[in-house]
């Protein structure tokens, strides 16, 4: 058994965004996935990426946006839950003056940050 509290948890600054890894391989010895928490900040648009054999879970904690998966647009609002396949573009817009807080899964896991675009 593992246990732990996100606020025992250091943030990764990623691409506008924070990201905390709660259960994984490197916290737990969790396998075959990896769970966390992503806070936006308020009012951001982050680039758009995907993952290139991961699919992911999001769940909205906190805050409110859009969701843009492919060339489909969704709200996120607290309650919101995601579901993206591997290699699929994804962006979230943050909206409403609060950041945005979601719960995240991937499986299988990666690394935190290893697929965002790198810019020229």
């Amino acid at each position: 058994m593992y246990h732990t509290h996100v606020k025992d948890v250091k943030g990764m600054d990623l691409p506008g965004r924070v990201w905390k890894m709660l259960v994984g391989p490197s916290a737990g010895g969790c396998k075959n996935m990896v769970f966390g928490i992503v806070e936006f900040p308020a009012d951001s648009k982050p680039t758009a990426h995907q993952h290139g054999k991961e699919e992911e879970i999001l769940y909205v904690i906190s805050g409110r946006g859009e969701m843009i998966i492919g060339t489909e647009r969704r709200r996120l609002e607290t309650g919101v839950a995601v579901y993206i396949p591997p290699l699929v573009d994804h962006q979230v817009i943050v909206e409403g003056g609060e950041p945005l807080v979601l719960s995240c899964v991937f499986s299988p896991p990666l690394t935190p940050g290893s697929y965002d675009r790198k810019d020229p």
